[in-house]
């Protein structure tokens, strides 16, 4: 299984402080292509017919996107960066915009020039240093080159770009609540209709893509419709970048056709599981996704399969576990990520998300009941159903998801109070075996609460009870006598 790189395709080969070296390679040539050769109006059919997608979660057609926000007439129109990046494990815009930010300037004043705008905005979070100082040392040498600013490439057409700074929310990934936070205001989400291509930033027609959907523009725009459109299977289009993180061989970002299937991500690209342990399953789309298990490696990745297979493609997150990871302590992760996030606009999200959260809470110390199953299935369906933007309708994902292929796990924690991965501290126990304890008092000393008791030189002994599953005793012990129960 090999890669195939075009979002990334200059990252880590060229200097990205060097506005020359992106030149040498085709840099700008598809910008001046538009604005010699193209109208708007076929920019745009250019990149409806290529098939691209949005690739920041949506997946919504760029083309279509570009269309609607031409379509407005206004004194100002303004295309937009969406350059926050929450999903927890992913990095995939912070890669480009650190290893290659002209790739987006110019992909943004291709837009701008389609959909008649002159003015780019970024929105950028802060926790991204490089990636801010990189890009804006771009924009200042395209701006003394010309290829930003007035009568770029002798032509009539003017583009300027400037960065906003986030602080960090992860809401602020939705489209409305990111335009609300560049505005100064609060990062909340507001209903659609009116989209932003009608009514965005400051009240006028806004687009706004992803880094990853503005990083394929210049070769779709250099190669043409067809050729991007020959890459993926027949709905998703192009390739995708994944970061792949957790318990995999070879982490980091990887660019694959769309339909490669997971398996030859993980264990193609990826190199299989570290420690050469058994697969469990795969968190693609972050907290907004579900995990995928063993019987869907074979699952060719695109927008409509991991739909279908109760995920999404997120931004590109994907985090893989191994027969360590407990599956229900892995949904009250992600689900506590989305509570901590939620805006609090909607009381779906703002309490249903909390509600979820006490379940799972309640299963994973040992006082779940069979009841809590149903009740996590409805509740998750109902927040799903009502939540005013991506993050209440998507939160759900890693519960529903996780008791439709693991639910076994759920009942070994509800019915048996035992967590089947040892990773839920109130559920786990230790013990001793006396065939290997040689008495050297380690563990003993160790125990925070006096839960051991044993003479130097005896076989040692764990008082259940009093057993708090800190495992001190299991780190202390040089002889491997003690082992979880």
């Amino acid at each position: 299984m090999t890669e195939y790189r075009i979002a990334l395709r200059n990252s880590g080969l060229i200097d990205p402080n060097d506005i020359e070296d992106y030149i040498k390679n085709d840099g700008y040539s598809a910008l001046a292509k538009v604005l010699k050769e193209y109208s708007a109006d076929k920019v745009i059919e250019e990149i409806t017919a290529s098939g691209l997608r949005g690739r920041g979660g949506g997946g919504f057609p760029t083309g279509v996107k570009w269309k609607f926000a031409k379509s407005y007439n206004d004194e100002a129109k303004f295309v937009v960066c969406n350059a926050d990046e929450g999903d927890p494990g992913a990095f995939m815009d912070r890669s480009i915009l650190e290893g290659d930010p002209h790739s987006i300037i110019e992909a943004m004043a291709i837009c701008g020039y389609a959909i008649e705008s002159n003015q780019g905005l970024v929105y950028l979070r802060a926790e991204y240093p490089l990636a801010i100082k990189r890009l804006q040392n771009a924009i200042d040498d395209a701006t003394e080159l010309g290829l930003l600013g007035d009568n770029i490439f002798g032509t009539e057409f003017g583009f300027n770009i400037e960065i906003k700074i986030g602080a960090g929310a992860f809401v602020c990934g939705e489209e409305t609540a990111l335009i609300h936070s560049m505005e100064g205001m609060r990062g909340e989400p507001t209903l659609k209709p009116p989209f932003p291509a009608e009514s965005g930033y400051w009240q006028k027609p806004t687009n706004v893509n992803n880094v990853e959907t503005f990083a394929n523009i210049a070769p779709i725009i250099l190669k043409g419709a067809a050729w991007f459109s020959s890459i993926g299977t027949e709905k998703s289009k192009g390739t995708k970048v994944f970061a792949l993180a957790g318990k995999v061989k070879n982490v980091g970002l990887v660019e694959v056709p769309m339909g490669t299937t997971l398996r030859e991500v993980i264990f193609g690209v990826g190199g299989g599981i570290e420690n050469d342990k058994e697969f469990k399953a795969a968190q693609t789309g972050g907290p907004s996704g579900g995990a995928l298990s063993k019987d869907f490696l074979d699952t060719p990745i695109d927008y409509d399969n991991l739909i279908a297979a109760g995920s999404m493609m997120g931004s590109g997150g994907m985090i893989v576990m191994d027969e360590d990871d407990c599956m229900v302590g892995i949904a009250k992760f992600y689900l506590e990520f989305s509570v901590d996030e939620s805006c609090g606009k909607c009381t779906p999200c703002r309490i249903g998300t909390k509600r979820l959260h006490e379940i799972l809470e309640k299963i994973t110390s040992g006082n779940g009941e069979i009841e809590d199953l149903e009740r996590l299935k409805k509740l998750g369906q109902m927040v799903k159903e009502t939540s005013l933007c991506g993050l209440g309708q998507t939160a759900p994902n890693p519960i529903l998801s996780t008791i439709n292929s693991f639910k076994d796990e759920y009942l070994a924690h509800i019915v048996d109070k035992r967590c089947p991965a040892h990773r839920c501290s109130d559920l786990v126990k230790y013990e001793i075996n006396p065939d290997k304890c040689v008495g050297c008092t380690l563990c003993a000393r160790a125990c925070p609460v006096n839960a051991i008791s044993g003479s130097p030189k005896k076989v040692h002994s764990i008082n259940r009870d009093l057993c708090i599953g800190c495992g001190a005793c299991d780190t202390a012990c040089n002889f491997g006598a003690v082992f979880k129960n």
